[in-house]
């Protein structure tokens, strides 16, 4: 089964091949998807990967705050969608 990580503090030249690089030493990955703004299309400093279970997990415990080019992340399990808009 796999699961959805948060990544969020992403430095703005971070690219999806680097943090699929730095995920990658945890288990297979199935997406990456870094989130830009939609009007101006520069990275908003946040991510989406998703990858196996236990691999996610294992990835969260090693990865929450620690140092990534130059900023500390904050890696959790993505929460569903909130539909309180």
């Amino acid at each position: 089964m796999s699961m959805t990580i948060y990544v969020a503090n992403l430095p703005d030249s971070a690219t999806e091949q680097d943090v699929q690089s730095l995920f990658n030493t945890f288990g297979k990955i199935e997406s990456v998807k870094l989130i830009t703004d939609s009007e101006t299309g520069k990275p908003s400093g946040f991510g989406f990967i998703e990858m196996e279970e236990e691999a996610a997990n294992k990835a969260i415990k090693e990865l929450d705050d620690t140092e990534f080019q130059g900023q500390k992340l904050q890696v959790n399990q993505a929460r569903g969608r909130s539909t309180n808009r």
